[in-house]
């Protein structure tokens, strides 16, 4: 199994910045997709951004400039830096990774617990 622990939130000033990580450990033998994910409450849970093993990158429309997603294949690590936080991006924010633990085993999604993000004055 593959396990994700997400670190870095917590409560910031409109304006301010964040950097979220995300570690996976555990039985892996290749992580290929990597993402964020955020859930304000009562709302569905939506993209924020997503980067593949190689580098690529997407993002939400809305948040694109204001976010920036990096990988360290070496450390098995996502990052999420977060700049101009807005009250509006206050959410619980979840990573997410598609991997396999074998070579001869299917894709598979995995998500970490969450870690809250909180903007406010």
């Amino acid at each position: 199994q593959v396990q994700l622990v997400e670190s870095g939130g917590g409560l910031v000033q409109p304006g301010g910045s964040l950097r979220l990580s995300c570690a996976a450990s555990g039985s892996i033998f290749r992580i290929y997709d990597m993402a964020w994910y955020r859930q304000a409450p009562g709302k569905q849970r939506d993209l924020v951004a997503g980067i593949i093993s190689g580098g690529s990158t997407n993002y939400a429309a809305s948040l694109k400039g204001r976010f920036t997603i990096s990988r360290d294949n070496a450390k098995n690590t996502v990052y999420l830096q977060m700049n101009s936080l807005k009250p509006e991006d206050t959410a619980v924010y979840y990573c997410n990774a598609r991997a396999q633990i074998t070579p001869q085993s299917h894709l598979a999604d995995y998500w970490g617990q969450g870690t809250q993000v909180t903007v406010s004055s």
